[in-house]
């Protein structure tokens, strides 16, 4: 995408001027000419894909964008240049001509205008091709009877005014099936003669729409087909066109179906034709967006339409391929095996039963036919996208994803860079967005009138990122392209999943040559890879789910390469399982041998996102540091050598880096790197006690940490709070009982962290010393909603003060039996004081 590498360029050029101006001094004005004529780019990138364009001039437009990203690949590379000299000794030599060069080259795409003529491009209202309407299923129809039952039920309630109900899903997944078979009901058809079906779709006209509901409802059919009536229906306005039907339904028992339906605004045009007070109306309207469910009627919510299950899968391949239930003996493994891999989308199974038809009909053979499924069931997502002459499930993801805003898209092709079938940790993916420049900074419309305060704004929009881009993926969850796998506490995504048939179409999209956004690397037969190591130098991401070690072993160079992502397809295992209860064996095919270590840096040279958790280093590669782009860096250390397991002091030198996350199979970590003096450290996680470097006394950094953790008691000083004052996630891991006893540390440290949302509480088994612990009250954590107390087998008490914090909500224990008598106490407490949002959770339970 040509606006990435803008992005990307535009984020250096802040960077640079932001905490480097010194360096350029004497080119400053050059550069804040550069980042203004890249800001008219970035708009008119943005214009060109969000506005519509006329069929015949679409290709002039195309070529356009064509040769602005790779003006702005060239220009990247050349700035990236000069960032990467400042820092070696800074020699700034002829940077001023050098930057006036870059200049004159985008002056000449738009020859020194002040704006683009963008009708002249191509880029307007033009009419578009009608979508075509899609043919409502109405045989084979498998599943669904729970649903139907559920939306016929809804359809025969009484209600006090017009009813909307909404059927939600991902593309494919039967919506509009589930609805035409509520819709041709007897039972339904009987109740509501005046009945309409409509197909709304992304591209539609009010007034068809309007004319098509006119020519099916009873009142006006009649009259419709007269020649002369229809002549004079056909010139009236949408408004005119609204009221008819609206008077038409007025008083009669009616039903309209409106399939297809995409945003909220869209729902808004079409509203006004109905009879708001009607009590007898009923609305069903399918649609992938959340958003248009809720706006259509708050009071009700919508149907989320389930996958099919196993069983239902396989019944429905059977009926598309052989038209009845039966199936031959020899096919049924293999057969069981496809339906499974289509995970239960309905459309899937259709398309994929299709083709299975024509290979069965091809071949009266059996073992030709048995050796054709197996094919089939190895890729069924390859075939589904390359075998389907109608391109069906493409074409259906295609609309989901041409309808996103501008500021989705790249997060939505983002996810294929994960493993198939792979439970995403939200807080990783949203860090990655973050690392890539996904996530745009929100800025006053008003000018800054000094330096100073245009620093304050920057860091005042950097601490908001994570929020946005949370609600990033929630819009994707909402659009049914994303969907959740587990949730936190307090109700946000923890985890989350793609259908394959999405992830599949975010690496078709996401690796063409006219996006170039990131290409996935595998094994190809002949033991080479696919694509081969000699093309990577043109991609812009990389990720890889195997054979790692053999592909860096090949010494790749990408020198384009802005992300590395190396995820082992079995890292949930891993995570469900605990990190420490994985051993590395030898044959580990993720294990990097010593002569590979700094294979990374030598072959990505402007890395900025590094995934390499999956990786097992026998060491910190130390000349990482010269990475000066990277701002996600996920490692694992496998030795179990206390000096290999060190955190090496070069990891300073790393400004750009926001997230930092370290995973090591020793019980305990040191870091030797100033990590608080790391200008731009957002999150700096672990999987073991992390000893930190104490900061300088005049250190004033640190301040952008909003996640710690997890750190040893010993490094809880208040100068380390003192810095790290804004953090939202604290984890520490050790002999909690130096918090208790005030003298180097103490817990009311923590009283300095007044934004602090999670506190995570690990002790190391000291038994002797459980009689020694204080707990707390009410003011050391005034602000608590949640106590998770898990495995505290020798806790005996918890303190009945914390009942007086206004704001807890729960106490949860787990196997913490000593301490239920006291978790009453304050359960009774806090009933006491009518508080009744208050829960406590006591397992397993005192009986068992």
């Amino acid at each position: 995408m040509a606006d990435a590498a803008v992005e990307f360029l535009l984020e250096n050029l802040k960077q640079l001027l932001l905490h480097h101006a010194h360096l350029i001094k004497d080119a400053k004005n050059q550069v804040e000419k550069l980042q203004n004529d890249l800001r008219f780019f970035k708009a008119f990138l943005k214009d060109t894909t969000t506005k519509k364009r006329k069929k015949d001039e679409h290709c002039k437009c195309s070529s356009v964008r064509y040769a602005t990203s790779f003006t702005m690949r060239k220009t990247g590379n050349q700035v990236q240049g000069l960032l990467l000299q400042s820092f070696s000794p800074p020699r700034l030599l002829n940077i001023a001509e050098r930057v006036e060069i870059v200049c004159r080259k985008i002056s000449d795409i738009y020859g020194g205008k002040d704006k683009i003529d963008f009708a002249g491009l191509g880029i307007g209202d033009g009419e578009l091709d009608k979508p075509e309407v899609p043919v409502v299923r109405q045989e084979n129809l498998v599943g669904f009877e729970d649903d139907a039952e559920k939306i016929i039920g809804y359809l025969n309630e009484e209600t006090e005014q017009l009813d909307v109900i909404s059927i939600i899903g991902m593309p494919g997944l039967g919506k509009t099936t589930l609805a035409g078979k509520s819709y041709r009901n007897p039972t339904i058809q009987y109740e509501f003669q005046t009945r309409a079906w409509v197909f709304v779709s992304q591209e539609f006209t009010v007034k068809d729409v309007f004319l098509s509901i006119l020519k099916q409802i009873a009142n006006t059919k009649r009259v419709v087909e007269d020649k002369d009536t229809k002549a004079g229906i056909d010139t009236k306005s949408v408004a005119e066109l609204a009221q008819e039907i609206a008077t038409s339904l007025q008083g009669k028992k009616f039903l309209i179906v409106m399939d297809d339906v995409w945003t909220a605004d869209d729902w808004d045009k079409l509203q006004i034709a109905l009879p708001k007070s009607s009590k007898m109306g009923k609305v069903l309207i399918t649609s992938r967006q959340v958003e248009v469910a809720r706006f259509a009627n708050r009071d009700r919510p919508p149907h989320n339409l389930r996958f099919l299950t196993q069983e239902e899968s396989w019944l429905l391949l059977r009926w598309e391929v052989f038209r009845k239930p039966e199936c031959p003996s020899e096919l049924e493994v293999l057969g069981k095996q496809i339906a499974n891999n289509c995970k239960g989308v309905a459309l899937a199974i259709v398309v994929i039963g299709g083709i299975l038809a024509r290979k069965s009909s091809s071949s009266d053979e059996m073992s030709a036919r048995r050796n054709a499924w197996r094919k089939v069931s190895e890729r069924v997502t390859t075939y589904l996208i390359y075998e389907d002459p109608q391109r069906l499930m493409e074409k259906l993801i295609s609309l989901s994803y041409q309808k996103l805003p501008y500021h989705l898209r790249e997060c939505f092709l983002y996810l294929g860079m994960f493993p198939e079938d792979y439970e995403i940790p939200a807080w990783k993916l949203t860090l990655m967005w973050i690392a890539e420049g996904f996530i745009q900074q929100r800025y006053a419309t008003r000018e800054p009138q000094t330096f100073s305060e245009a620093v304050g704004r920057w860091q005042q929009a950097m601490t908001s990122l994570e929020e946005t881009a949370e609600n990033y993926l929630d819009e994707l969850i909402n659009r049914n392209l994303v969907r959740i796998d587990k949730r936190m506490s307090d109700g946000k995504v923890k985890t989350c999943r793609v259908h394959d048939m999405i992830r599949d179409f975010c690496k078709s999209e996401g690796g063409s040559e006219r996006e170039n956004f990131f290409q996935e690397i595998n094994k190809s037969s002949d033991e080479g890879f696919q694509p081969p190591i000699s093309c990577i130098d043109k991609y812009r991401r990389l990720s890889m789910h195997s054979e790692v070690v053999d592909f860096l072993s090949s010494k790749p160079f990408g020198p384009r390469i802005r992300s590395f992502v190396c995820i082992n397809k079995d890292d949930d295992k891993l995570r469900s399982g605990g990190y420490h209860s994985y051993i590395p064996s030898d044959e580990d095919e993720f294990n990097l041998p010593n002569e590979n270590i700094s294979a990374i840096p030598a072959a990505f040279k402007l890395l900025r996102v590094l995934d390499a958790q999956s990786i097992k280093f026998s060491k910190f590669p130390r000349d990482l540091y010269k990475l000066i782009h990277l701002r996600f860096i996920a490692l694992s250390i496998r030795s179990c050598s206390p000096k290999s397991n060190n955190l090496p002091s070069c990891f300073s030198k790393l400004w750009n880096v926001q997230t930092l996350i370290v995973h090591t199979v020793r019980h305990a970590l040191d870091v030797e790197a100033n990590i608080l003096s790391m200008v731009q450290l957002r999150h700096f996680k672990t999987n073991t006690s992390t000893t930190l470097r104490k900061p300088g006394k005049n250190s004033k950094e640190g301040r952008k940490l909003q996640t710690l953790g997890i750190i040893s008691p010993e490094s809880c000083g208040g100068e380390v709070f003192d810095r790290a004052c804004n953090l939202k996630k604290l984890g520490i891991c050790g002999k909690l009982a130096l918090l208790l006893d005030g003298k180097d540390v103490s817990f009311d440290s923590l009283a300095k962290l007044g934004n602090l949302e999670k506190l995570k509480l690990i002790n190391f088994p000291y038994p002797h010393l459980a009689s020694e612990a204080k707990m707390a009250s009410s003011h050391h954590f005034s602000k608590l909603r949640r106590l998770e107390l898990r495995n505290c087998e020798k806790l005996k008490e918890i303190p009945i003060g914390l009942a007086d914090i206004p704001c807890l909500q729960l106490l949860d224990l787990y196997y913490t039996k000593q301490a239920a008598v006291s978790a009453r106490k304050i359960l009774e407490a806090k009933n006491k004081q009518e508080e009744k949002a208050f829960k406590l959770s006591i397992l397993p339970p005192e009986d068992e």
